[in-house]
């Protein structure tokens, strides 16, 4: 976590404190974020390169509050351009878009805030970026710096290239002094030394951050029935968003079909739709109206929706890069999604004559088209590797991988299980190609062993041969996927072309022989909905993100009502939902239940402008909703506590065994950070400052000083004589919320121990 206190040294501390406080209600940085705006600060070219989620837009936003001059955002999409100028003007920063869609009012109000000099960010596609119109517009401004989103779209071994946006060097000829902000969520070592070429950086700063997303549980599934999977992982994420991507448009509409068949609400969208039709099904994805989109890989890019729970994978996509961005639209506020990637080995042969037909058709160069192929090569290998997603992606963009078991993916999760007589099966499938002639696709050897008596198989005499009728009881899908993993495992062959065929390889004659065993798996009947896992909290900062699962059942009632009332302001300002605030705000807002603006204020995501403009609506909805299920306000921090009497820690934990006590106290007796024993015990840091505080109880130890600063020490000690009865929230409000409820609970634990009194628990601290 990186903090920024105002220092002598650091002349630009105290102003990005503020806009980060007033602007953005943050109290720190996320890891590399510091060192980007500081890169921005100094004038300096830089390559930034974070997943998605990882806080991206923050770097090059802020700046332009501390130096008073105007970034200049290059963007793809004008949907995503107008979701971030919306979420700023929310926040009353003064940005704005340029772009062909933009009505009167919205180039008067560029205009207006241009001619004032209050305009700190403009928004641009790089194909309007070079009309000469915009150009000498440019040249009458103050410019501080040009940031390029989507950098990898310059890259022609990117999974994104956009002949246009080559031209973006251009500017450097233009404008000399200006320094130039690249960023992207998607690249490899060799895209990212091609960005910087590309762009002509100037020794720039070079910051990568982690693609481990430790909140998505990855899943790479067998694709065996499409539509009962798909619809299986629609229902494990109930009222939650979702995004499923086909390969063709016709594959959307008929999945849209069938999910609502399903009585699941789901609508289609690829870019052959009408375009009025495409911008409705847009608009009601982001305003909550849609939980289910069913789309190519057009959709997606420009959609900044935090609350997505699930992405599906209807079909392998064609790179890692797409897969990684894609997936990465899930989970995007931190908290818990699944991506789930259902393959067919025939997925791959379906991209390889799409990209070669391009090719032939002269689409790209002979280097674009070989960079494809190649990507597609390691998406299939990434669908077949028999190993942990998580590291995976990770060594894909060159990171090491630090954990023996992610936790969260089918590998680790152990989903797939060994299909029975599986080696009797494989025979079975190369059999019927071997007395077939090895003249025909899956689809005709399937119904060869399911016994279909169609005039085709008939007329070939093939209902005679000893393989008719082998598999009938066998689903169709579930035949198919087995085909696929005898293909995959190389003990079977599928040729090229339009119409593929299979042959039998070296290993079909070794199986066929009982030479070796082959080996089939299906996935288990029963997956679990993705929860928290391992060092899931807010991106690689110590501040633990919450999500639903950490609410009791009132409180998520208070979410949902939270949620009903984001869902008509937004409705009323023209803006997306999550654009007031995100779903992580709003479950802070449930498990905190703020009674004054002040205490509102410390919530994540919420600043002062929100405050202003929202903070009283939501105020009272939490009041009238707490008075009504007689949940307290401004609870201590942990799980929620009802005005009724608590059970004692020694109850509460009753479950606890004396070696999880003793294990516990160890790591204390250790010093070891509340961060670093919550990774160990695989509890949440707010479970850990209640046991640290039983601890100093019991153990009485000589100084609390790891985790609590000399100087909050002072000062809240001077403060205890308000803690009647045992209350915090006095002590809280005397120290304008400066020392949180942990700290304040583990020093006035400190002070009785020391003192010889009696102190009772901290579940009763607020009582």
């Amino acid at each position: 976590m990186t903090r920024t206190p105002p220092t002598a040294s650091d002349p630009h501390a105290a102003a990005i404190a503020a806009a980060m406080q007033n602007t953005f209600g943050l109290e720190t940085l996320r890891p590399l974020q510091r060192d980007a705006i500081d890169a921005a600060l100094a004038r300096r070219d830089a390559l930034v390169v974070m997943p998605t989620g990882g806080g991206k837009s923050l770097c090059f936003q802020l700046p332009p509050l501390v130096t008073g001059k105007l970034t200049v955002v290059v963007s793809p999409l004008i949907a995503l351009m107008q979701d971030q100028v919306d979420g700023l003007r929310l926040l009353g920063y003064p940005a704005a878009a340029s772009h062909s869609n933009l009505d009167a009012e919205g180039r008067q109000e560029l205009q207006r805030l241009a001619n004032s000099g209050e305009l700190r960010l403009v928004f641009v596609a790089p194909e309007r970026l070079f009309l000469d119109s915009f150009q000498r517009w440019l040249g009458e401004r103050d410019i501080g710096a040009f940031a390029i989103d989507e950098a990898h779209c310059i890259s022609q071994w990117g999974h994104d290239f956009r002949p246009e946006y080559r031209r973006l060097a251009e500017l450097r000829d233009r404008f000399p002094q200006v320094p130039f902000h690249a960023y992207t969520a998607t690249a490899t070592p060799r895209v990212r030394e091609d960005i910087a070429t590309q762009l002509r950086l100037r020794e720039p700063k070079i910051l990568v951050g982690t693609f481990d997303r430790p909140n998505l549980t990855y899943r790479v599934l067998p694709r065996v029935d499409l539509e009962h999977q798909v619809v299986e992982a629609v229902r494990r994420h109930p009222d939650a968003a979702a995004i499923i991507y086909c390969i063709s448009r016709k594959d959307t509409e008929s999945l849209a079909s069938s999910l609502r068949r399903a009585g699941i609400q789901a609508a289609p969208y690829h870019a052959g739709l009408p375009a009025d039709t495409r911008t409705q099904v847009s608009a009601d994805f982001r305003a909550e109206r849609l939980p289910v989109v069913v789309a190519t890989v057009a959709f997606g890019m420009g959609i900044d929706r935090g609350d997505v729970r699930l992405v599906v994978h209807a079909a392998m996509p064609k790179s890692l890069e797409h897969y990684q961005q894609e997936t990465g639209r899930a989970g995007r506020d931190g908290l818990p999604a699944e991506c789930l990637l259902l393959y067919s080995a025939a997925d791959g042969a379906k991209w390889r004559s799409i990209v070669e037909r391009a090719a032939s058709e002269g689409e790209g160069t002979p280097e674009t088209t070989a960079a494809q192929l190649q990507l597609l090569t390691q998406m299939q290998r990434f669908a077949n590797r028999a190993g942990c997603r998580h590291r995976a992606l990770s060594e894909h963009f060159g990171q090491d991988y630090p954990h023996p078991n992610c936790g969260a993916c089918d590998f680790c999760l152990e989903e797939l299980q060994p299909v029975d007589d599986a080696h009797i099966i494989a025979q079975k499938i190369l059999s019927a190609v071997a007395r077939t002639g090895q003249r025909y696709g899956s689809s005709y050897v399937i119904d060869v062993l399911r016994g279909s008596k169609n005039q085709k198989v008939l007329e070939r005499g093939h209902d005679k041969l000893p393989t008719f009728g082998l598999l009938a009881n066998v689903p169709v899908p579930r035949i198919g996927n087995y085909i696929d993993q005898l293909v995959d495992a190389g003990d079977l062959l599928r040729s090229d072309g339009e119409y593929p065929i299979l042959l039998l390889s070296a290993g079909s004659a070794q199986i066929l022989r009982s030479e070796r065993q082959a080996s089939l798996v299906a996935p288990k009947t029963v997956i679990a909905a993705p929860r928290r896992q391992r060092g899931t909290r807010e991106r690689n900062s110590n501040t633990e993100t919450l999500d639903q699962s950490d609410l009791s059942a009132d409180e998520q009632g208070l979410f949902n009502e939270l949620r009903g009332l984001r869902r008509e302001l937004a409705s009323k300002l023209g803006v997306p939902p999550y654009v007031v605030f995100s779903d992580v705000t709003l479950v802070e807002l449930a498990r905190l239940r703020p009674s004054s603006r002040l205490a509102m204020l410390q919530v994540r995501g919420v600043g002062q402008k929100k405050i202003e403009t929202f903070g009283e609506r939501f105020l009272a909805a939490i009041a009238s909703y707490a008075e009504r299920v007689h949940l307290e306000l401004d609870p201590t921090s942990g799980p929620a506590r009802r005005t009724a009497p608590i059970a004692a820690p020694e109850d509460r934990d009753r479950a606890d065994t004396s070696a999880a006590k003793a294990r516990r106290e160890e790591l204390f007796r250790r010093g070891l950070a509340i961060e670093v024993i919550a990774a160990e015990l695989g509890r949440a840091p707010s479970t850990v400052w209640s046991y640290l505080a039983e601890f100093v109880r019991s153990a009485r130890p000589t100084s609390i000083r790891p985790w609590i600063s000399a100087a909050d020490e002072e000062r809240v000690t001077a403060q205890l004589h308000l803690a009647e009865s045992g209350r915090m929230k006095p002590v809280f409000d005397a120290l304008g919320g400066t020392v949180g409820y942990d700290s304040i609970r583990i020093i006035a634990a400190f002070a009785a121990a020391r003192s010889g009194l009696e102190q009772s628990g901290p579940e009763a601290d607020e009582e």
